[in-house]
């Protein structure tokens, strides 16, 4: 009860917690559409659909500054691909956000010359490049961990010589190369599940942002994957979003 009146109490969760809602209505509402419910239930439903986003983007309201704030902390990480994805990252999202206010200003009714158009494809393509720079880290730290992790294998002592056995084959035969690359395969496959089991925040930001992936590109146009699937994508994302506000060890650091 403690976790979760901590969780209530901040305006991100509360943010996040309307976003799960905003897609479960998206994924609801095209459920009914694709099993033939009443016009007048699907229109109930895109309504409460369009009141949690004109809510959530109330919420997000100086965001932008939060954004930038990160942004100044990530130019100091020691890291230099870190620091400019993560910068670059927090940087698109102190825009993405700044377009989303003028979205609420216009659909409020405070700025009603605002071209909703125009500012929502602007908004989505810098939610686009935050989340390409955000899997670009996702794959610099699970690289770096493979190599840290193969490392650790080479340095254990071995216990078999099975990993000499491609040694005594002929160089000039053409098909051990085939087999050779499969196995190798494999076994990088093995690595990355092994490093991802073994680092849960780096795996929840890898599905989380693949998910959060699909809506932007939706959006503009470049991969059509239709209300469904957006909606699943935003719901499951945003569910471990919140995981990772009740549970401050998922969340991926720095």
């Amino acid at each position: 009860m403690d976790a979760w009146v901590r969780f209530s109490a901040q305006s991100q969760a509360r943010e996040r917690l309307c976003r799960a809602a905003q897609y479960a209505c998206s994924l609801l509402g095209h459920a009914l559409q694709k099993h033939g419910a009443s016009p007048e239930l699907q229109k109930q439903i895109r309504q409460l659909e369009g009141h949690l986003s004109l809510g959530r983007k109330l919420l997000r309201l100086g965001n932008s500054a939060d954004a930038l704030e990160s942004a100044k902390r990530a130019v100091h990480l020691s890291d230099v691909v870190l620091r400019f994805c993560i910068t670059v990252s927090h940087l698109n999202r102190a825009l993405y956000f700044a377009c989303d206010n003028v979205l609420w200003a216009g659909k409020a009714g405070l700025a009603p010359l605002v071209d909703q158009e125009k500012w929502a494809q602007r908004s989505f393509r810098y939610y686009l490049f935050s989340l390409i720079m955000n899997l670009s880290r996702d794959a610099y730290e699970i690289r770096l961990l493979m190599e840290q992790e193969s490392s650790a294998c080479w340095r254990r002592p071995k216990v078999s010589t099975a990993g000499n056995l491609g040694g005594g084959e002929s160089g000039g035969d053409p098909r051990g190369s085939l087999p050779h690359l499969a196995l190798q395969l494999r076994l990088r496959v093995l690595l990355l599940a092994r490093v991802l089991r073994g680092h849960p925040p780096l795996l929840l930001d890898v599905v989380r942002n693949t998910c959060d992936l699909f809506i932007p590109l939706d959006k503009l146009g470049l991969w059509r994957c239709g209300p469904g699937v957006v909606g699943l994508c935003g719901l499951v994302s945003s569910i471990l979003s919140i995981l990772t506000l009740l549970c401050p060890w998922l969340r991926l650091k720095p």
